[in-house]
């Protein structure tokens, strides 16, 4: 019975339903023309949004699509033309929005904790890939995290891309209450197109337990706030009813109501403890479009935790059942198990939704998902498992012998995406083996291969890192190239710089090091000291020279490639004992303490373990040292276009 969730048609889950969900074609229109009200619903006369509100039902359309057959190998479709954006409305049906929210959700991993500068740099990257919404944060949880919304609404929600047209929406996230939804609006109002996202549990679990409050109270407070947010000139308002997945079905339906007449655009369905399956959830999404009032003037959306290892099944299952939004993070990081992986919902609909799906697509450019995996584990330094689904180091590789021999034969006998189609460049098509004698240019060109665009100084940088290693090693592997990168593109801002590095250890005695730092105004700073082994000495001989206190949580080190002469890279996760970085959590409202992540990388496991130990404290003193983004001189908000 799961195959009925997958399939364009759900009338077999919902009796109840009174539309067909069977695929249809729509007229397409371009991302430039105007568009005027085709109808209007007068449920929603109450909001205060400026724009139109459509009804679904009313959209033209031409007879149903044939059902024409999908095999695993079948090409995507044709790239199609991104729908112009009103808030409450997709004029294509078949378009589905993608709300990314690594910045927000995603962060909320433990040591997860990302800089100003990092977010910016993802949220650039998000808008490369053309993502529709971007979740830049939680501006009322902490100062940094509203410096880091506002600093996005200015750069990014007001960079418009000339080939297409497309300008992302920048949301900010906030609880049920004034102060909330008052700060999320002062962060992304200078967005060409802010959002407000706002939530409120309504399961009875945590009404009981969490809030404390009746029906009755929950549902007057969601009425009241998605009212508030609209009274402050915001016209895209997204509500959540969190644990929506164990809530009763007849106060969902009533409280979703109550909010799209209180001005509500967009609908978001959050399964919060991943409890539901495919079916499950499926079912929920065609209930909650067959009797919630007014369903027809907003978008409904789903947001699934991967508690079950369900996330992408069923974010898939509520699109196919009528949701037209899935908030998703690069790599599926986020809380506990994590979210549901963009690539891999992005890629299903490409390669499944022309004939499995009832024609769903999306607006993504596939081809930058790799650059953009690579940039959020990097800055997040939550590695990705070398399984992981479309952007784990073995998702293209083949080892077995019968694999091998499939592949050479004809590619798609055993791969159903094309590597290109993500970004990932066959290393070794070319020819090319990477050593000392390579030069600049062949370096760039596996670079491109490998999904890094870099040129100028982080160029150069990595290039002599690079000599320094082909000195070594007769063949620099991919890998090799990867850490390189990481090591010299993806670190934070450098407030300490290690120059030099000497221990002496052994199984006699206490281990020494002595290590020279150089801080940001260029000047040297020596410290010695002894410790347990050279890891230890290294890092009390650093805490002298830095005089911030840090306890070490976690310490891993991974070689890149195979043998003994390979590049190690370390990770360390630290938490500052001053406590000078607190932030609210976004869910239980509690106050935690943030832990701050650095990568190194080098074929020397100490000076790569001090290397990591050095960009951890440097992310915990610049988050520290952050200044308030100022609006620039005459900038004054913009409206959604």
């Amino acid at each position: 019975m799961a195959s009925a969730f997958f399939s364009a048609d759900f009338s077999s889950i919902s009796s109840s339903s009174s539309r067909s969900f069977a695929p249809k074609l729509y007229f397409l229109f371009p991302s430039s023309s105007r568009h005027t009200p085709i109808s209007s619903s007068s449920s929603s006369s109450s909001s205060s949004a400026t724009f139109p509100r459509f009804s679904s039902q009313s959209l033209p359309s031409l007879p149903p699509s044939s059902g024409i057959g999908c095999s695993a190998a079948a090409p995507p479709p044709p790239y199609r033309r991104r729908p112009p954006y009103v808030p409450n409305s997709i004029l294509d049906p078949r378009y589905v929005r993608v709300f990314d929210t690594t910045l927000r959700d995603g962060e909320q991993s433990p040591g997860a904790t990302m800089t100003t500068k990092e977010k910016l740099d993802i949220a650039r990257q998000l808008a490369k890939l053309r993502v529709d919404i971007i979740e830049a944060g939680f501006p009322a949880s902490s100062k940094d995290d509203f410096e880091a919304v506002k600093a996005i609404a200015l750069e990014v929600g007001n960079t418009l891309y000339p080939d297409d047209g497309y300008v992302p929406v920048i949301c900010g996230l906030s609880r049920c209450n004034e102060m909330d939804i008052r700060a999320a609006w002062e962060a992304v109002r200078y967005a060409k197109r802010p959002r407000i996202h706002t939530f409120i549990a309504t399961s009875g679990i945590h009404m009981e337990h969490k809030l404390k409050k009746s029906k009755e109270e929950v549902l007057d407070i969601a009425r009241r706030m998605v009212a508030f947010a609209g009274s402050l000139g915001c016209d895209d308002v997204e509500f959540s009813p969190e644990d929506a997945g164990r809530s009763e079905r007849e106060f969902l339906y009533e409280i979703l109501g109550e909010v799209i007449k209180a001005g509500a655009t967009t609908l978001n369905i959050p399964d919060t403890v991943g409890f539901t399956t495919p079916e499950e959830f499926g079912k929920l999404i065609a209930d909650i479009k067959a009797n919630t009032p007014g369903i027809e003037n907003v978008i409904i959306s789903t947001h699934c935790q991967n508690d079950l290892g369900l996330s992408t099944a069923n974010t898939i299952a509520g699109a196919c059942a009528g949701a037209r939004q899935v908030e998703v993070t690069i790599n599926g990081i986020g809380e506990r198990a994590g979210n549901a992986s963009l690539e891999e919902v992005v890629m299903a609909l490409k390669y499944k939704g022309e004939h499995v799906m009832g024609g769903l697509y999306t607006g993504i450019n596939t081809r930058h998902i790799v650059m953009t995996s690579k940039m959020v584990e990097e800055y997040s330094s939550l590695h990705v498992q070398p399984h992981k689904a479309i952007v784990g180091a073995n998702a293209f590789a083949h080892a077995s012998g019968v694999h091998q021999d499939g592949m050479l034969k004809h590619k798609s006998t055993y791969e159903i995406i094309s590597p290109e189609d993500i970004g990932l460049e066959r290393s070794n098509e070319e020819g090319i083996v990477l050593g000392k004698l390579s030069g600049r240019r062949a370096l760039k060109r596996k670079l491109l291969e490998l999904g890094y665009d870099i040129d100028g100084e982080p160029l150069d940088n990595i290039f002599s890192r690079f000599k320094a290693i082909a000195e070594q090693k007769k063949r620099v592997a991919d890998a090799d190239i990867r850490a390189l990168v990481s090591d010299d593109v993806f670190q934070t801002t450098v407030v300490w710089k290690l120059h030099d590095l000497q221990v002496t250890c052994g199984t006699r005695g206490l281990s020494m090091a002595t290590v020279k730092l150089i801080n940001v105004d260029g000047k040297e700073h020596i410290a010695c000291s002894v410790g347990t082994g050279p890891v230890d000495s290294a890092y009390k001989a650093v805490d002298l020279i830095v005089k911030v206190p840090a306890t070490p949580l976690e310490y891993s080190l991974d070689a890149v490639a195979e043998g003994i002469n390979t590049i190690a890279t370390t990770r360390v996760l630290i938490r500052g004992e001053n406590n000078h970085t607190p932030t609210t959590h976004a869910l239980t409202g509690e106050t935690v303490h943030r832990t701050f992540s650095g990568t190194g990388a080098s074929m020397d496991i100490v000076v790569s373990s001090v290397e990591a130990y050095i960009g951890a404290l440097n992310k915990m003193l610049s988050f520290a040292e952050q200044t308030p983004s100022e609006v620039p001189a005459g900038r004054e908000p913009q409206r959604p276009v």
